[in-house]
């Protein structure tokens, strides 16, 4: 076998001849589409009910780590995402006087929120709190619907990310003309179908910015502030291992489509 050349799973081309010969009927798919309605909102009663028996905690811990110098700043740059977006200098300097994070999750839907950053007084800004909202737009099919005993409805189960979510932006009030990193640090648009930037500029484009190609408020909100600790000490692994690992599993298997009736981006 040639070298780098990427060997076949025994048993790979049967198991995708046998994905590829199933057939359904219109009965089973709609069964099956009913149990998978079923489990979303199973799984939505599961992620409300954690986030109220982790807020307390959340905010023990919030305590806590205010007595331990750059935690936040730590923990942030340990994500790949944020630390590819935090790479100028000046950005490493201004997280420096960082000394709070915090994550409020909206009442209305548990998987939008607020991302809310602390700072110390410090020679870019005056402001003292940096926010960005991540606010539920609710669709009008849920004017007339009615939560049942868990507040879940119809709506929820139907979430859509880029249709249900409207991002905020903050001005921030930069002291020096030299000091404004969105201004000395521009974020730079792509040509890729996927709108990711070509060049992210400063990590403070994430405020001043309304759109967030690169999902640094995800990264933050679902990865970072539940994990915080773990970020800190440098216990999360990379993500690429897994990712690679997936993709080849990819190429070994096909997906049947059952046109789930729910649309999530990343779990919240």
């Amino acid at each position: 076998m040639a070298k780098g050349t990427k060997r076949a799973s025994p048993g790979a081309e049967d198991e995708k001849s046998a994905l590829q010969s199933v057939e359904l009927s219109d009965e089973d798919a709609k069964k099956l589409q009913g149990i998978q309605r079923e489990l979303a909102r199973a799984e939505l009663v599961i992620e409300r009910q954690a986030q109220a028996l982790l807020r307390p905690v959340y905010e023990k811990r919030r305590e806590i780590v205010k007595a331990i110098p750059s935690f936040w700043r730590v923990a942030l740059l340990n994500n790949s995402v944020i630390s590819y977006h935090a790479q100028h200098g000046a950005d490493l300097t201004a997280l420096n006087y960082l000394e709070d994070m915090w994550v409020v999750k909206s009442a209305d839907e548990h998987r939008c929120f607020t991302i809310e950053f602390y700072f110390k007084e410090n020679q870019f800004f005056h402001d003292t709190v940096l926010k960005k909202e991540f606010k539920f737009v609710s669709p009008p099919a849920a004017k007339d619907e009615k939560p049942d005993e868990y507040g879940i409805t119809e709506s929820s189960l139907d979430f859509s990310w880029e249709r249900d979510v409207e991002l905020s932006v903050t001005k921030i009030n930069w002291k020096d003309a030299d000091k404004a990193l969105t201004k000395l640090y521009p974020r730079e648009a792509g040509d890729s179908e996927d709108d990711i930037p070509a060049e992210p500029g400063s990590f403070f484009n994430f405020f001043e910015c309304k759109a967030d190609p690169s999902d640094v408020g995800l990264a933050i909100a679902n990865e970072i502030f539940p994990e915080a600790i773990e970020y800190f000490l440098g216990n999360i692994s990379s993500e690429s291992d897994s990712e690679d690992s997936e993709d080849d599993d990819d190429d070994d298997a096909e997906e049947i489509d059952l046109e789930k009736p729910r649309n999530k981006k990343r779990k919240v």
